[in-house]
């Protein structure tokens, strides 16, 4: 990414908003910008399946220091509103998860409102983390969007086991309308999606004539970029942000 992306000083402002949502419900989410007027994309941040927490709010403040506006929707909001990152992921999983419908719209809602910003150079791309991977693919097969990043989501390929607790399908009847250049980032000891499923999504998309790059990480199982778990993996994490700057840089643009 090149320097004049980044804002002068590194200040930004953090807030948490109410946006329009799937079926114009309003919802919350945490918008994070770099000071300053200059043009820029931006970045939906999907959060993992633990929730609307603070790691995910850091990684969207993280993308404000890169010089994006960024934005994490709350996609449990509806379904524990006020309550506290745990409990609510805890409700969306009784609830089977969110469902890929309500997702899309979300993801839609929180494009167009980093695209009304007055930054903003009508540029957005998406990342996910875990559940937020394969949903980073799937915004990426039904909403207009620039580019995604799936960090490790599973089932967008391979076979959902028998009694999974989430209702979910794979993305595979979807993946010929990905409509933006994809980045996969994986870890090569990770069960879901292991490497045979990753191998298998590259094929697809290879057969497809999609624009995609994926990198895995010997020693890296599961959330591999998560800092507050004994998961994370040092060398992996790094190396991936520094992909994810570049893949940003070259499609979202400043």
């Amino acid at each position: 990414m090149s320097e004049s992306s980044t804002s002068p000083t590194g200040s930004l402002t953090a807030t948490t908003i109410s946006i329009a949502g799937h079926g114009d419900d309003r919802i919350e989410a945490y918008l994070a910008r770099p000071e300053g007027e200059t043009t820029r994309g931006g970045v939906v941040v999907i959060h993992h399946m633990p929730g609307y927490d603070r790691a995910s709010k850091e990684i969207t403040r993280r993308f404000a220091e890169l010089g994006y506006d960024a934005i994490c929707p709350n996609l449990y909001h509806r379904d524990a509103p006020g309550a506290a990152p745990d409990d609510a992921a805890a409700v969306g999983r009784a609830n089977g998860g969110v469902p890929d419908e309500r997702l899309v719209g979300d993801v839609a809602g929180a494009a167009a409102h980093l695209r009304s910003l007055s930054t903003s150079n009508g540029k957005v791309g998406t990342i996910g983390y875990c559940s937020g991977g394969r949903q980073s693919v799937l915004a990426a097969c039904s909403t207009p969007v620039d580019a995604a990043v799936d960090c490790y989501g599973a089932f967008v390929t391979g076979v959902v086991p028998e009694g999974f607790p989430m209702k979910i399908t794979t993305l595979v009847d979807k993946l010929p309308d990905l409509g933006a250049p994809l980045l996969g980032l994986f870890g090569a000891e990770d069960q879901y999606p292991s490497p045979e499923q990753v191998a298998e999504l590259d094929q697809r998309l290879t057969d497809l004539g999609k624009e995609f790059e994926f990198h895995s990480y010997e020693g890296a199982g599961h959330a591999f970029f998560a800092v507050d778990r004994p998961s994370y993996n040092v060398p992996a994490a790094n190396d991936g942000w520094e992909r994810i700057e570049t893949f940003f840089g070259r499609h979202l643009g400043s």
